[in-house]
């Protein structure tokens, strides 16, 4: 099934409703969230207690990233109001942004009708990809080319910001 996806003031314009995973409708100056625990009971979170999460910029609709969340992950991001994210090959629990300062405040948070995919709408400081592009999204398919094609920007020196004091 095709994916149809608008910017807040598109949707605003069309009067879709996001369907929020907390007890507010929306995250305000970032202030912490309550977190309701039987809206993310109703989650269908994978064999491995996962959940994906498309990060998409709030102004522009672009899609930033797309990280795994576990529980505690979710919550962390509900209570914070900063995208957090479960680490698979770390097995822990990392907040965006922790070394490079890039970090997401969240404006909102849906999930689709299957309740099995989170989309998290943020404002993005810095970039979102550690490569140091905006978006992780930044290479393009070309039909009958041998590699892909780098069409995002890039906003930042990854070995300037991730280099080892």
């Amino acid at each position: 099934m095709p994916v149809l996806v608008l910017g807040l003031a598109e949707m605003e314009r069309a009067g879709v409703r996001a369907v929020h995973l907390t007890k507010r409708a929306w995250f305000q100056n970032n202030a912490r969230m309550d977190v309701s625990a039987g809206q993310l009971d109703s989650l269908k979170w994978d064999s491995n207690g996962l959940v994906p999460a498309i990060i998409q910029d709030h102004r522009t609709g672009e899609v930033l990233a797309m990280f795994w969340m576990n529980r505690a992950a979710l919550e962390k991001t509900i209570e914070t109001g900063k995208v957090h994210s479960y680490s698979r090959s770390r097995g822990r629990l990392a907040m965006k942004g922790e070394t490079s300062g890039h970090v997401e405040h969240v404006k909102s948070i849906s999930t689709d009708c299957d309740r099995d995919v989170v989309l998290v709408r943020v404002e993005q400081v810095g970039a979102a990809c550690h490569e140091g592009y905006y978006s992780c999204f930044y290479r393009e398919y070309q039909p009958g080319a041998g590699e892909w094609k780098v069409v995002g920007r890039r906003v930042f020196d990854p070995e300037k910001v991730y280099a080892k004091h």
